[in-house]
């Protein structure tokens, strides 16, 4: 399993990744770095978390338009290994929110 650090808004994240998908998970990072700064700076001053709400609307707008107008079909059969993987995602990212918020 490899590690990349990626950047987006500023901040360093690591995150791991499959063995020779660094360059993939970089380029993807870099597109959520330019999203989240267009949010900022059409919004001006915000925090992380609301950067990245906004950040991951434009890259869903531009997803939906990509498709004609009809977001991608989507099956609502839920996985329990996504949902497991959704799930402790989101625990990492309310800590992390947490952790940010007490710094300021």
């Amino acid at each position: 399993m490899a590690s990349v650090d990626i950047e987006i808004a500023g901040r360093t994240y690591p995150v791991a990744c499959r063995d020779g998908e660094e360059p993939h998970l970089r380029s993807l990072a870099a597109l959520v770095d330019r999203k989240a700064r267009e949010a900022a700076g059409a919004l001006g001053n915000m925090g992380e978390t609301r950067q990245f709400l906004f950040a991951s609307l434009l890259l869903a707008d531009e997803l939906k338009e990509a498709h004609g107008g009809n977001a991608p079909a989507y099956d609502a059969t839920p996985d329990p290994a996504v949902a497991d993987a959704l799930e402790r995602l989101a625990e990492r990212m309310e800590r992390l929110a947490e952790r940010l918020e007490s710094r300021g």
